[in-house]
């Protein structure tokens, strides 16, 4: 069965935090790992482009119920037609979290994977808690990452 992490992040996103997403799930599927995130634009669909080019699997959890809403690097389209509430769903079925930038919704995640437990690395993104490991490249999150999973 194939372990997934999450890369959690905003819809919109300069081109700088793009070309950090994508090399992000690049990395992730480099290191045998399968994406999975909220199957939209911005950082979601430049890490599920990374992850995709790089043969990994990729998962979009959708706020919408139509699975036509989905990026194109999308393999596993999940409507959920739950809109935000489907964050959660998100969070629990990644053994970790890469937050990359981000609003609200980001930070609604982050918050979710912190009372769960769940391993998160911050790359520019929500300084909430002690917890988030913050980092400075694609290559930090994913290294730092790999070493508090079990």
């Amino acid at each position: 069965m194939k372990r997934l992490i999450a890369v959690i992040g905003g819809r919109e996103c300069s081109p700088e935090t793009e070309v950090r997403a994508y090399q992000t799930g690049r990395l992730i599927a480099k290191n045998g790992f399968g994406l999975i995130c909220g199957g939209m634009s911005g950082v979601m669909e430049a890490s599920a482009r990374g992850c995709k080019e790089e043969g990994g699997i990729t998962v979009g959890v959708l706020p919408q119920d139509s699975a036509g809403y989905a990026n194109p690097y999308i393999d596993i389209a999940i409507p959920t037609g739950m809109g935000i509430a489907r964050n959660l769903i998100i969070v629990r079925s990644a053994e970790g979290i890469i937050a990359i930038d981000g609003g609200f919704g980001t930070l609604s995640e982050l918050a979710f994977a912190l009372q769960l437990g769940k391993p998160v690395v911050g790359l520019n993104t929500w300084d909430v808690s002690e917890k988030i490991i913050q980092v400075k490249t694609p290559e930090e999150a994913i290294n730092e990452l790999l070493k508090v999973l079990p």
